[in-house]
């Protein structure tokens, strides 16, 4: 009789969700770890879903925009930290200074990408600019993490200058020149006003992980 009582007090515990993880002093967090709350989806809805504690990004391009509570999901001057994974041979990117488009205006993928703000990206391959290069403003050509591994990137802007961060490793350091029209990707690679954060889904070949998404604004 005790072992049956045992076993349906058991059963009729209530499922706890997982907690977002603890953020160091200063910082909110963005995710809450256990779904998609507080984010909005441009593009294939099943691009994203979430799985241990993860945002994994993998199927057809889009991106999730973060649309919560905190500050508006406004952020002009701020440090951003995400602990990101890439699967073998993925491509992603995390975006700042953003905002939601239904369909991305972005002339280089068809509308599938947003046309403002900056991408950081997430990419460790062979070809192209690698993770923590600010593309196509300034793009790095040595992969300084591996694909399967979790590092943490950060991204700070402050003023008209970006910085990014890899494990603590400062490996971009941009300043916007006072005639800067946008480069390669256009007018709306551009520091003017604030913006949100989105995460980026490449392709269905491609698989990144992204979580423990936190900011702390720096004004």
């Amino acid at each position: 009789m005790r072992f049956t009582v045992v076993l349906l007090f058991a059963w009729a515990m209530p499922f706890l969700p997982a907690k977002a993880p603890a953020v160091e002093p200063g910082f909110t967090s963005l995710f809450n770890g256990t779904d998609l709350t507080g984010w909005k989806i441009s593009g294939s809805q099943q691009s994203f879903s979430v799985s241990d504690g993860a945002i994994v990004a993998s199927g057809p391009a889009s991106h999730a925009y973060y649309d919560g509570p905190f500050r508006n999901h406004r952020f002009r001057h701020f440090e951003l930290r995400i602990d990101i994974m890439a699967r073998a041979a993925a491509n992603g990117g995390v975006y700042v200074l953003t905002e939601f488009e239904e369909v991305g205006g972005n002339e280089r993928a068809s509308g599938r990408f947003p046309s403002k703000g900056f991408e950081v990206q997430v990419y460790n391959g062979t070809a192209g600019p690698r993770t923590g290069s600010l593309y196509h403003v300034v793009d790095l050509n040595e992969s300084i993490v591996n694909d399967e591994t979790w590092f943490t990137e950060s991204i700070i802007v402050k003023g008209d200058t970006i910085v990014v961060k890899i494990n603590e490793r400062q490996i971009v350091n941009w300043t916007q020149p006072a005639d800067w029209n946008g480069g390669q990707e256009g007018p709306g690679r551009r520091i003017t006003g604030p913006g949100t954060i989105a995460l980026q889904a490449h392709d269905a070949k491609s698989a990144v992980l992204y979580k423990n998404i936190r900011i702390r604004p720096l004004d």
